[in-house]
């Protein structure tokens, strides 16, 4: 599994901590000075780990003081209720500082890794990708999509700096695919693989004719898509887009496309409930 860029994590987690302490904690301050605790963080409902060394861990750390972990989770684990997803003792005040902003982020986490995974699990045995979408959660993008990839899933485009991709509104702007693609292969690196939109066999047809990569189909029918991977014929990768629920997401998987967008693993995932208690 990719790692984190831990220079760009750790300034995210210092700016998510300087928003909930600003000048500090005042009840905390005024109740403790050097006492030292243990806490444990249990899962409460069954969820798939993601963040408790990398996230949880680290803001503790970067709050300060001497802290001794142990039983860290570890990212993509499925863990059952009642797990112990970590445990950590250290000072009362770097504990209590640090929990809410802890929490926070492994509820929001473990919630998008543990929907990726029953998206996966949807369509086991099949040759196809779960991947997201760049609807995430603003300042959380790193974090949300390492998420993804720690439910069995992959990711698509990080930034609009990744890859070429037209969707309608370019193709209204241009007049149509094959103009755009002109354009495309006019200006950008060689290195890079065009991928377009496609909402009628007709567009696909179009973009087999300016050798385009990789095709979206964008919110088709069964039938239409089972159409259009006929028409494609191995001639370009095929991508499944738009409103693909986990009641859906095996037939769509069916029909031979080879990777399946989810906007639902980031913009939808429910936080799990996952607790921090005092021993």
């Amino acid at each position: 599994m990719e790692k984190m860029d831990t220079f760009l994590l750790d300034k995210q987690l210092r700016k998510f901590l300087e928003e909930d302490l600003e000048h500090g904690d005042v009840t905390t301050d005024a109740l403790f000075t050097d006492e030292t605790a243990l806490v444990q963080c249990m899962a409460r409902e069954s969820l798939v780990a993601c963040g408790m060394e990398k996230v949880a861990a680290r803001v503790f750390c970067l709050l300060g003081g001497t802290l001794e972990f142990g039983q860290l989770a570890a990212d993509g684990a499925r863990q059952e209720k009642g797990a112990v997803l970590f445990s950590v003792r250290g000072p009362v005040r770097t504990l209590l500082r640090g929990e809410r902003v802890a929490l926070n982020l492994i509820q929001r986490l473990c919630g998008i890794a543990t929907l990726t995974a029953r998206f996966v699990d949807q369509v086991k045995g099949l040759d196809v990708k779960i991947v997201d979408t760049r609807k995430t959660t603003p300042g959380l993008r790193m974090l949300e999509k390492y998420a993804v990839r720690c439910g069995g899933g992959a990711n698509h485009r990080y930034s609009l700096s990744d890859g070429v991709l037209v969707k309608d509104n370019h193709i209204a702007a241009c007049g149509s695919i094959t103009e755009a693609v002109r354009r495309l292969r006019a200006a950008i690196p060689h290195t890079l693989k065009i991928e377009v939109e496609c909402d009628t066999l007709a567009q696909v047809e179009e973009c087999l004719a300016a050798k385009v990569e990789i095709i979206m189909l964008d919110n088709m029918d069964i039938a239409t898509m089972t159409e259009a991977v006929k028409v494609v014929n191995g001639r370009a990768m095929i991508e499944a887009s738009g409103g693909v629920s986990l009641e859906t997401v095996r037939k769509v998987a069916e029909t031979g496309v080879d990777i399946i967008s989810v906007g639902a693993l980031t913009h939808s995932a429910p936080a799990v409930d996952i607790g921090l208690d005092w021993i």
